[in-house]
């Protein structure tokens, strides 16, 4: 585990919640937001793509203008990419002290997360594969820009479903994430949809299909 994955957070003053599941044993889904988003809204993805399953979903801790995000951005679809990488090893860490105190070790961890929440799961499994393997990201896209970092992402699994015409995550932007990661060892799979930013039917179908065939 990475020495920024070990550091310290305070879970007392990181609002955020855990739903528990059918068992001691179920997996554990991680919720994230999208802009103006909350820890609440987001959690009933997290039980939509596995019933049963545990639930924890933090709050994005960066406001812009009053909404919740994860972290800033210079203009729309222009990330401050220094403060996506500092915000990722914010949330490795919230993940490891979060998994210590609630006693979710042991349990298989998805992150799943809509825009600005995919992206920074996206980013965090990119650099954290140890903490976060798996991410289902709904109309996320490429979270580095071109500052691309150095990492090694094997074992990591990602799911990538987007809308085909999303101006907030173009598919040049997703294609770029896609060639990043697979360069870079994880495993990607990539589905696309006629229209633009959000999450249908289809794609949780999608998504719980993707699912049930991981090991």
């Amino acid at each position: 585990m990475s020495a920024d994955a070990r550091s310290t957070v305070d879970l007392d003053t990181w609002p955020h919640l855990l739903t528990e599941g059918s068992s001691p044993d179920a997996p554990v889904v991680l919720t994230l937001h999208g802009t103006g988003g909350d820890e609440r809204e987001i959690a009933a993805l997290g039980t939509a793509l596995m019933p049963g399953a545990a639930v924890l979903s933090p709050r994005g801790r960066v406001s812009e203008g009053g909404a919740n995000r994860w972290f800033r951005r210079l203009a729309e679809g222009v990330f401050d990419v220094d403060d996506v990488i500092a915000r990722a090893h914010e949330l490795a860490a919230f993940v490891v002290a979060a998994r210590e105190r609630y006693d979710l070790e042991g349990r298989p961890l998805i992150a799943t997360g809509f825009s600005n929440g995919a992206n920074i799961a996206l980013a965090t499994a990119l650099l954290h594969p140890d903490v976060l393997p798996r991410v289902v990201a709904f109309s996320g896209m490429h979270p580095f820009g071109d500052q691309e970092p150095d990492v090694l992402a094997t074992g990591v699994e990602l799911l990538l479903l987007n809308g085909d015409q999303d101006p907030m995550a173009p598919a040049a932007s997703v294609a770029r994430l896609e060639q990043f990661a697979s360069a870079r060892g994880a495993s990607v799979t990539r589905r696309s949809r006629p229209g633009g930013h959000g999450i249908d039917q289809g794609e949780l179908a999608a998504a719980q299909e993707w699912l049930a065939g991981l090991k």
